[in-house]
């Protein structure tokens, strides 16, 4: 009696346990809203007619993002560089770490709100979301594989010919497919419920303090001509006077070979600094506060130099103390705490 009784509970729990599995699958669907455009945000640069997000497909694409068969030796995923507690860039390291532990010779950029850019990575190059992922796939440094590698591994896994199926209605795994899935997850990673989002759209009462209001005066006088609003970046390529790094990357020129691109890099954006460290295309600075003395005294008079970054005598932007604190406490009304805690971006 005591042993039927037992099988009773068991089943019962594996009943409650299957239960909360699809209440659990159920939330996400409940959640899935497609691609969102804030109502702060200009109208997205990406062409989502030739790829429209659905579940199917945002799902596939996670599923790829965090997948590492897409490294040589299937130890590195596109999450491993790109963490979502660090707003998708890795925390703590300089330079972007592959396989073997081999070092890169940029700092992770942060994926987030690529719906807006034109170009993609560092040092430009990459015109095409689509296309972006076959550089750190195929990258040495990186993952060092190759798709047509890629494309077998997953086609012998029936978790991805289920996915694929479900996404395109075919189990044909072709690289199109593969990169459009991939776009798709990369194009939901959105940050835009930071205090500043909020406070533009005037949701909830939410208002600047005295100090981040005085800061962000200061930024749209001394930092908003290359960090324009809401995206905090312009999306262009300038130098800002780093002097030249040990492995002497210069930058955007690797792609145009044109004199003028030489030692100029991405225009980063400043959403969600509290997270993504160290800064700069090389990782170089470790704080903000070092960001900040950078463009008050050390800039360096380097070829190419942005002409916004030496206007008084001197490279740089005169920078007083006071003035950095108000400048950090705006900067801190654009960490987005619900960005980098949406489950719907986890790896499930």
């Amino acid at each position: 009696m005591r042993k039927k009784h037992g099988i009773v509970l068991a089943l019962f729990g594996l009943f409650i346990l299957a239960c909360k599995k699809d209440s659990s699958i159920k939330e996400q669907i409940d959640t899935f809203l497609g691609f969102q455009k804030p109502g702060n945000f200009p109208e997205p640069d990406y062409n989502f007619a030739n790829n429209p997000i659905t579940q199917e497909g945002f799902e596939l694409g996670r599923a790829l993002f965090y997948e590492p068969r897409l490294s040589r030796d299937n130890t590195i995923s596109c999450g491993s560089c790109h963490i979502q507690s660090a707003a998708f860039t890795q925390h703590g390291h300089d330079v972007s770490h592959g396989i073997d532990d081999r070092l890169g010779t940029r700092n992770s950029p942060p994926i987030m709100n690529l719906a807006w850019n034109k170009s993609f990575m560092w040092g430009g190059g990459i015109y095409d979301l689509d296309l972006q992922p076959i550089v750190p796939i195929t990258t040495h440094e990186e993952m060092d594989e190759n798709l047509k590698n890629v494309m077998n591994k997953l086609s012998k896994l029936p978790k991805y010919l289920e996915l694929f199926k479900s996404a395109y209605g075919s189990e044909n795994i072709t690289t199109a497919k593969f990169m459009k899935a991939l776009s798709q997850f990369m194009l939901m990673c959105v940050s835009s419920n930071a205090k500043y989002d909020k406070v533009m759209r005037k949701e909830g009462g939410a208002v600047f303090t005295a100090e981040e209001q005085e800061g962000y005066v200061l930024f749209k006088q001394k930092c908003a001509s290359c960090h324009s609003e809401p995206l905090f970046t312009d999306g262009s390529f300038r130098n800002n006077g780093l002097g030249i790094s040990p492995v002497n990357d210069k930058g955007l020129y690797t792609a145009t070979l044109k004199e003028t691109d030489l030692y100029t890099f991405k225009v980063p954006s400043l959403r969600n600094l509290q997270y993504t460290a160290p800064f700069m295309h090389d990782g170089r600075f470790l704080s903000l506060a070092a960001v900040l003395e950078h463009y008050n005294a050390e800039v360096q008079p380097t070829r190419n130099l942005d002409p916004l970054l030496n206007q008084e005598n001197k490279p740089g932007i005169t920078l007083p103390e006071v003035e950095k604190v108000k400048l950090a406490a705006f900067l801190s009304t654009l960490n987005d705490t619900e960005f980098i805690k949406n489950t719907l971006l986890s790896e499930q």
